[in-house]
């Protein structure tokens, strides 16, 4: 009779051990999907602003060190690749400060842009500007969505008796996207 309640014993540890590991696999393959979708979306900016830099150029040649800034901030932006693996607060502060570069870059640009009523009324300007739009609130989306997988991750890795197996498979908590620095100051446009 011992036997059967020890048989017991152990296979009610094993079930735990088995929905504990593979519930955490699976809420960190929601966070990889989570910054994948992330990736996605700053990709999508940065491909498109090639060519609203482009655009702008033939109307504000001589505007040269504003579009630099534009590719050079898009150039650095790109150079960092951040992998779910690599999530680390400090390589996520990094990536996240080479993308505020480029949404501070693109302001520049779009204040130039607004210098030049020719480029305004460009149709292609417009689509590229609107279409730049809607990629930074798919991108706070994206951040959003990423943040709450990383949430319910991060309870679940720290929450009793779940964090003994987070332990002893190596599961760690994973950093959070936050507010860029300055980010609570309103950006001053002056003409």
């Amino acid at each position: 009779m011992k036997k059967w309640i020890w048989i017991g014993v152990i296979a009610v540890i094993a079930l735990f051990f088995y929905a504990s590991y593979n519930g955490l696999v699976g809420k960190e393959e929601r966070v990889r999907s989570a910054w994948s979708n992330v990736e996605t979306q700053y990709q999508r900016r940065a491909d498109l602003i090639p060519n609203l830099v482009n655009t702008v150029k033939g109307y504000a040649s001589h505007e040269e060190q504003t579009l630099s800034e534009v590719t050079e901030a898009r150039s650095r932006a790109t150079s960092l690749n951040l992998t779910a693996e690599d999530l680390t607060p400090e390589r996520l502060a990094e990536y996240q400060q080479a993308q505020s570069a480029v949404r501070s870059a693109l302001g520049r640009l779009i204040a130039v842009a607004e210098s030049y009523p020719d480029l305004k009324a460009n149709q292609n300007f417009l689509e590229l500007q609107a279409q730049l739009e809607g990629t930074e609130n798919r991108i706070s989306v994206a951040r959003q969505d990423f943040n709450g997988a990383a949430e319910v991750y991060n309870r679940t890795v720290r929450r009793f008796p779940t964090n003994l197996v987070a332990g002893l498979f190596g599961f760690v908590r994973k950093p959070y996207f936050e507010a860029s620095e300055g980010s609570a100051t309103v950006p001053e446009v002056n003409f």
